[in-house]
């Protein structure tokens, strides 16, 4: 049997395949995220994302929530909302059409969503912070 170490102790060189995949893993994660962010009108599935990292829907969520600590679409989610929180407060848009360009499809799942995770419908969230982030 050979014992080695998976890192090496001190500021020895890393010579491990394992360790070169779970950096590149995270630093395509991070990249990902970044797109996500960026486009959250686009096709967020579980089964796009994997394909665009080149992986397996499975693999891909078990990686994502391992990097990440939470699953591809809570992080999709929450990146949509953030997306609508901005677009409440600064754009003159319909909120049908800010359901719309934040990619939740609806007016329903966007209010589901804010419901969820900020405890308030979208309307009230743009009447209660929109006069506080003008002024």
């Amino acid at each position: 049997m050979l014992v080695m170490f998976l890192k090496r102790p001190g500021n020895q060189s890393q010579f491990s395949t394992f360790l070169t995949t779970e950096a590149t893993h995270r630093r395509d994660i991070r990249e990902l995220q970044a797109w996500i962010v960026a486009n959250p009108g686009a096709d967020l599935s579980v089964e796009a994302l994997a394909e665009r990292m080149a992986m397996s829907p499975r693999n891909f969520a078990r990686i994502f929530q391992k990097e990440t600590g939470m699953t591809p679409a809570k992080f999709v989610e929450q990146a949509r909302l953030e997306n609508a929180r901005c677009k409440l407060l600064g754009a003159a848009l319909p909120i049908e059409v800010i359901a719309e360009q934040c990619g939740f499809g609806n007016i329903e799942r966007m209010r589901r969503s804010f419901q969820r995770m900020l405890r308030v419908s979208p309307q009230d969230y743009r009447a209660r912070f929109r006069s506080t982030a003008v002024n």
